[in-house]
Parts: C-alpha cells; sequence; structure tokens
C-alpha cells in the first residue's frame, strides 16, 4: 500500500476472498482518504460479496457479509498502519468486535 498526499495511491491485495470481493473493492479505495477508506472498505466488501446475508455464523453472531466487511475493514487500518509505520498491536479476537 502507498498514500501519497494524504490519499491511498496503490493497494497490493496479498490475501482475500475466494470469491474475488477483496480485489475488487481495493480497487476502489485508490484515490481515497486512508480513514474514508477503512470504512469505505468494509461497504464495498458487502456489495460484491457472493456468500449468503442469511447464514449466521455460530462463532461471530454475525452474517458471513458482516463478517466479511468487520474483517477487511480491519485488515484495511492494519494496512495503513504499516504502511505509515505504526506498531501493529495483536488483540486475542484478530481484532473483530
Amino acid at each position: 500500500m502507498d498514500i501519497n498526499d494524504g490519499r491511498i495511491s496503490r493497494i497490493d491485495v496479498v490475501r482475500g476472498a475466494s470469491c474475488g470481493a477483496t480485489w475488487d473493492a481495493a480497487e476502489r479505495m485508490v484515490g481515497m482518504s486512508p480513514d474514508g477508506a477503512i470504512i469505505r472498505m468494509g461497504l464495498e466488501v458487502q456489495f460484491f460479496c457472493t456468500a449468503d446475508p442469511s447464514g449466521w455464523d455460530p462463532i461471530y453472531g454475525k452474517s458471513p457479509v458482516h463478517l466479511a466487511g468487520k474483517l477487511h475493514s480491519s485488515a484495511l487500518g492494519r494496512a495503513i498502519d504499516l504502511s505509515k509505520g505504526r506498531p501493529i498491536e495483536k488483540t486475542g479476537s484478530g481484532g473483530i468486535k
């Protein structure tokens, strides 16, 4: 990930959802501010997600679409922190709340 002049200029997806939603959503983050992109990433992934939204994950108690949005927003936030040289805090839940 590259951030230039306060905007995301490049994102390389290292690992993403098997449906391809990660790559589609990441393309739309280019040109956005990092703070706005963290929120938008989760929404875009939900738009592109092909998981059944009526199925509920028994562990997290969320639909897979919402879980995917949270995971992707969290991952983008961590990538932004790394690109700015900030240390990444490790949480027991993988950053999902």
